[in-house]
């Protein structure tokens, strides 16, 4: 299928590359960084579902003959003898050598977190020929898992000043994005690097991605919810009927339910139904209602419900002098959440004297979708050859390009004299740590990670 053909899973000019290197070449050594970007240090994050999930397979005869037809048909030369190779003399198994730090490694900007070479001289060109599929399928995991824990120092930043602790801190930023990605891959991967970072989650796929790929049992949670089909559905006039059975269905001690109730009119739900015909029965619940408004500006949404719930329901002032809802009640807001609109709703509600602590947010396209391989400026290049048995530089420096400069030789991660990471040629190693280690060869994986580990790296 070709779908699964890991010879098709390229670039089209990679076809023609064979034929482009010089005579002679035998290794070809290649390596990821983050040149740059919003963020000033990436997690490592992907390797590993990458690994199991395509470069386990061997390739087979009818790969080859389905990659041949294609290929010739797009107009492109095929290394029909360079694949058969690989069949016939390594079981159709990539004789690739991939190295790099330990996942859930925050590393960073400008450089080295994976390196990569061929093991077997008749495949020089296969490093290179692998680019595509690598680069694919780490930058996009590890762009969600940075973006993820860049909005966690934020979030933890107000709970600091704001809160009594930062035990919430898990649970207050919610994957609403399943939905809204481009594929079930996409929200496997990014469900799943969401959640090396928290611990609340809707997107089911990425629970299935974290179990499969990093063993993790249950990587995340949720609390039964409406949506507002389930609420319209009983017709305005019912809306405080349909309120009324969420907490019937869903509330009691120690239980969470959360509910939409934007569908009409946000403002009369909160003072005339929640506050109103419902008030005694969310004082008595004995868990805690998370009300959703879902519309709207965000900043003005959340502060002003805050505001209205804590006039109806009290609030109390905590350690911090903020002031805190009822454990009973809480808001979570799922609408026009983003990385620059959520320090703006902490610092709005800062200003108004409101914890933290009161609000838990839903992001959807935001999280897994609104982002692209610029975000960290994720490359990969090659940065040596051996030719006849010598090894030499492979760069790239243009003139009217500088921050595309690429680095050159065989190279190493290492913690310096300052305690600060720093690539250095693989000849200065010394005696020193190479943080790089061989995590795949051959066909196979040679350390594997638990989500656990990822996430104990990643913390911040």
């Amino acid at each position: 299928m070709t779908a699964h053909n890991l010879i098709l899973n390229v670039d089209s000019y990679k076809a023609s590359h064979y034929l482009q290197y010089p005579p002679g070449s035998e290794y070809v050594s290649s390596y990821i960084e983050c040149r740059g970007g919003e963020f000033p240090e990436a997690v490592f994050f992907g390797l590993q579902a990458f690994i199991k999930g395509y470069l386990q397979q061997p390739i087979g005869a009818a790969d080859i003959d389905e990659a041949e037809q294609l290929l010739h048909a797009h107009g492109l030369p095929f290394h029909r003898a360079g694949w058969e190779h690989i069949l016939q003399e390594h079981g159709g198994l990539l004789p690739l050598e991939v190295s790099a730090v330990p996942e859930g490694t925050v590393v960073p900007l400008h450089n080295v977190m994976l390196q990569t070479v061929n093991t077997c001289p008749a495949c020089f060109w296969l490093t290179t020929y692998i680019e595509t599929a690598l680069v694919r399928a780490t930058w996009y995991p590890m762009a969600v898992a940075t973006q993820s824990r860049e909005i966690k120092k934020i979030i933890a930043r107000y709970l600091r000043e704001t809160a009594d602790s930062l035990d919430s801190l898990p649970f207050k930023l919610h994957d609403f994005g399943a939905r809204g990605a481009s594929s079930l891959e996409t929200a496997m991967l990014g469900g799943m690097a969401h959640l090396v970072n928290f611990q609340g989650t809707d997107t089911v796929s990425g629970l299935v991605a974290a179990r499969q790929f990093y063993g993790a049992d249950m990587a995340g949670y949720s609390i039964p919810a409406a949506e507002h089909s389930t609420m319209t559905a009983w017709g305005k006039a019912r809306e405080a009927d349909a309120y009324a059975n969420m907490l019937d269905q869903f509330a009691g001690p120690g239980k969470l339910v959360a509910v939409v109730s934007d569908s009409y009119d946000i403002w009369n739900a909160i003072e005339n139904i929640w506050g109103g015909v419902l008030r005694q029965r969310v004082i008595d619940n004995g868990g805690t209602l998370v009300i959703r408004p879902d519309s709207g500006d965000p900043v003005r949404i959340v502060t002003e419900s805050l505001e209205r719930l804590m006039r109806i329901f009290g609030s109390s002032v905590n350690g911090r002098g903020y002031r805190m809802l009822p454990e009973f009640i809480r808001v979570i807001q799922g609408d026009g959440i983003s990385r620059h609109s959520i320090p703006k709703i902490l610092q709005a509600m800062q200003e108004r004297g409101q914890s933290a602590d009161n609000v838990t947010f839903g992001m959807g396209g935001a999280l897994l979708q609104k982002l692209d391989r610029d975000l960290l400026s994720f490359a990969m290049k090659a940065s040596a050859i051996r030719i006849d048995g010598h090894w030499q530089d492979v760069y790239k420096n243009p003139v009217t390009g500088p921050e595309k400069k690429s680095m050159r030789g065989r190279l190493a991660l290492i913690i310096n004299a300052a305690g600060d990471m720093e690539t250095i040629r693989l000849e200065e190693l010394g005696a020193r740590q190479n943080l790089l280690q061989p995590v795949f060869r051959d066909g196979r994986l040679l350390t594997e990670t638990s989500f656990d580990d990822v996430r104990r790296r990643a913390e911040i």
